[in-house]
């Protein structure tokens, strides 16, 4: 058994697809499945169910990757602590980031990152926050951006808030409440709606909101992107609810405040046992 071959198992676990792992390691399908036949030789177990259309861990598949998991954690832990011991710090940092981030510019703080630190790879995964939670939970990203209502609660992963934001309305300019000066959710209600899907925060803090009143929103179009939802508002075809920093991005849109809006808190979440390129990372979100 060697590192490459845990690494195509654990590759294979979570792609569901020795094509898509192969990609992924860097290598051709024939020789990735070609190691693995060979690990499962040694070990006297299969660690796949394989079929035409799928693949799926067996009993002994799914207990292999939960430990090889740690095995490659800590392997990569031994090579960041050691290169950082020698004033270098290495290795791969895995960033997590919603698409309606708003006081960062992602961009610009990997360029000054990359500037101090060029050892370090960098890899970027956009996703709602229940993902990217989950994500670092289980140590496949280092350190995420989310958004959450501030009063959701954050479990198993290190967190620090970074802002709060107050949600506003944005409705195209043509809409008939659009030159109002303040908004009211029962005005609202009615309104063709552009929303998150129901398991995102983001959509669970307009449906709460709603609720409060007695109301249930009347959404016409569910997307999983901010830059979706301000087409869909500037074509005209609906109204959306968005953190007051991002209406101001919109074009060919009008952001009216709200009588009950919701806030939403902008947080940096990390797991216990921070590499040291994801402890020079988060000083760069901090400042």
């Amino acid at each position: 058994m060697n590192l490459r071959q845990i690494e195509y198992v654990v590759a294979v676990a979570e792609e569901s697809s020795f094509t898509l792992a192969a990609r992924r390691c860097h290598t051709v399908q024939s020789a990735l499945s070609h190691q693995i036949a060979k690990l499962e030789e040694e070990l006297g177990v299969s660690l796949f169910e394989r079929t035409s259309r799928k693949v799926s861990l067996t009993l002994a598949g799914q207990s292999f990757v939960e430990q090889a998991k740690h095995t490659l954690d800590s392997v990569q832990k031994i090579y960041t602590d050691v290169t950082a011991t020698t004033g270098i710090v290495a290795g791969r940092l895995n960033v997590g980031m919603i698409s309606a981030m708003t006081i960062v510019n992602i961009v610009d703080v990997f360029a000054e990152f990359h500037q101090n630190y060029p050892e370090v790879d960098i890899g970027l995964k956009t996703a709602g926050s229940e993902v990217l939670i989950t994500d670092v939970t289980n140590h496949r990203l280092d350190i995420a951006l989310i958004g959450l209502w501030v009063d959701e609660s954050i479990s198993r992963v290190e967190y620090t808030q970074l802002a709060e934001e107050p949600l506003v309305a944005v409705l195209p300019c043509e809409h008939h409440l659009a030159k109002n000066q303040l908004l009211s959710l029962h005005q609202l209600a009615s309104e063709p709606m552009v929303n998150y899907p129901k398991e995102s925060s983001a959509r669970r803090q307009t449906d709460e909101a709603f609720a409060s009143q007695g109301l249930v929103s009347k959404v016409k179009f569910v997307v999983d992107h901010i830059s979706l939802i301000e087409q869909l508002v500037a074509s005209g075809l609906a109204y959306a609810i968005v953190p007051k920093p991002l209406s101001e991005q919109f074009s060919d849109a009008v952001a009216i405040p709200i009588k009950e809006a919701p806030k939403r808190a902008l947080y940096m979440i990390w797991s216990s046992r921070p590499s040291p390129a994801a402890k020079a990372f988060m000083s760069f979100i901090q400042t």
